[in-house]
């Protein structure tokens, strides 16, 4: 979870709201990612959706079983689709979402019993420094709106 919170870390210094993530495999580093959807134009470029991505093409397989996908955010509904259908066994998340988290918080795609697959989920990790970089990045957002705006 250290790893992927340099990861958000990097998203902040783009500019990207900072969450990152990192898919690991029997302990060894699959990939890594961070937010990506200012950089790239893509509403689909979220730190989850990226790693899965990147995993995927490595290996040859958008199946990623035997992994442990490591977040600094609870997924959103189209992040745990995503992990739901590339059969990820293990989802470590750090801050909840209560505004879009579909992984605990508003629901919880990635242990629903009516899919075809579900992950044991680990919540809270790292959870208070994730939070306080996102809520420091969204108090520095809004200080720096206010100050456009006069």
């Amino acid at each position: 979870m250290a790893r992927a919170l340099e990861q958000a870390r990097a998203a902040a210094a783009l500019g990207e709201v900072p969450v990152g993530a990192v898919l690991v495999r029997d302990g060894r580093l699959i990939a890594e990612a961070h937010n990506l959807t200012h950089t790239l134009s893509d509403p689909t470029g979220h730190a989850e959706a990226v790693v899965l991505r990147r995993a995927a093409a490595l290996q040859g397989d958008f199946r990623l079983e035997e992994t442990t996908l490591y977040v600094t955010l609870e997924p959103c509904a189209m992040c745990a689709g995503a992990i739901v259908l590339a059969r990820v066994p293990r989802v470590v998340y750090g801050a909840m979402d209560p505004k879009a988290g579909m992984s605990g918080s508003l629901g919880n795609l990635l242990q629903d019993e009516r899919l075809n697959h579900r992950c044991d989920l680990t919540l809270g990790v790292l959870g208070e420094a994730s939070g306080e970089l996102l809520r420091g990045f969204f108090r520095r957002r809004r200080k720096a709106e206010r100050a456009r705006r006069g």
